[in-house]
């Protein structure tokens, strides 16, 4: 098969011809139809999360088919269409297994980060780590719901925002439009933030019900007029976007972060102790919540905006995603 690596941290990847792995009694072999590249996999790329052992081939946004089944696997079959994102696996015993949190699983694995990922023709991964896709959802839609579609739906949904309240979604990017489309389809009253006005018409085309455009307003300043949010998702990593928009939620409301900037985050303690409001993150989810997205998703038409190219393109491919110029999300194609 074909695979892409990366040799050693801060390498240049490398298209390799690998021979096709076996699953193990508890794996499945998946053949890839579809693998986004996301910014997570720079951790890879640049050898910024500890551990990784090269070369490793990334990729956790997988759209793909059952090629073969572990002998101790019995809720899958062979030409099954399945995904698998970030949650790459648990161990089933440490504290949060016993309490079924997988997702916060001391010992978990990371879909291409502790073993190899979807930026290749076949892989294999643990069968807890899969979910089911729709039929009616193509592979390169599916693949980037697996991280940026998992990571905003979930985080919103675990808030206590009812529908009708006012919601607003803090960029519009790879994770923000995604929000966006959630923030609607759960019937928020949807609140777009951006620095970018030509955004305008795109965010209410998503189901956005007010552009707040934050170089010419104070995004916390038009949240307050508008009542107060309940909550805002912030996507766009950046400390001062995010600082700045505390003062816009309304009582017991939440900043939910789930883009990760570099610097710390200030806070005004005075903004949160006056509303009972907090600054929270959310990560992404686990194989059911994966589900949950891609089922959800399907019902409803939200679909990622997508560049796709083929995995002989990698290179281009990710500088497109690390240099903030894909609109939105970029999906590799792997030859059959």
């Amino acid at each position: 098969m074909q695979a892409v690596t990366v040799p050693a941290a801060g390498a240049d990847f490398e298209i390799v011809e690998r021979d096709i792995p076996e699953p193990s009694p508890e794996e499945v072999r998946i053949a890839v139809d579809a693998c986004g590249i996301c910014h997570s996999d720079e951790f890879v790329k640049e050898g910024t999360y500890p551990g990784i052992s090269y070369p490793r081939v990334p990729g956790h946004e997988i759209a793909v088919r059952i090629d073969a089944v572990g002998e101790a696997v019995d809720r899958f079959d062979i030409g099954d269409r399945v995904g698998v994102g970030w949650h790459g696996g648990h161990c089933f015993n440490c504290e949060p297994c016993r309490r079924g949190d997988f997702q916060q699983c001391e010992n978990g694995e990371i879909t291409g980060l502790t073993y190899d990922g979807g930026y290749a023709e076949y892989t294999t991964v643990p069968a807890e780590a899969v979910a089911v896709v729709p039929d009616s959802l193509s592979a390169v839609d599916a693949a980037p719901l697996l991280c940026a579609g998992v990571t905003t739906f979930n985080a919103l949904r675990h808030t206590d925002a009812q529908p009708g309240d006012l919601v607003a979604v803090q960029g519009i990017g790879g994770l923000g439009h995604l929000g966006i489309q959630y923030a609607h389809a759960a019937g928020f009253e949807t609140v777009a933030l951006s620095r970018s006005a030509d955004k305008e018409s795109l965010a209410v085309d998503l189901g956005a019900d007010h552009f707040v455009d934050a170089t010419k307003h104070d995004p916390a300043e038009r949240l307050q007029e508008l009542g107060g949010a309940s909550v805002v998702l912030a996507t766009a990593p950046a400390s001062d976007a995010i600082s700045s928009i505390v003062g816009g939620l309304g009582t017991d409301g939440s900043v939910v972060v789930v883009g990760v900037p570099g610097e710390p985050v200030e806070v005004n303690a005075q903004q949160l102790v006056g509303a009972r409001s907090a600054v929270e993150g959310w990560a992404s989810g686990d194989a059911r919540d994966s589900q949950d997205t891609l089922e959800f998703s399907d019902l409803r038409d939200v679909t990622p905006e997508i560049e796709t190219y083929p995995l002989t393109a990698v290179e281009e491919a990710y500088e497109r995603m690390i240099n903030n110029d894909a609109r939105f999300r970029v999906v590799l194609e792997p030859t059959d």
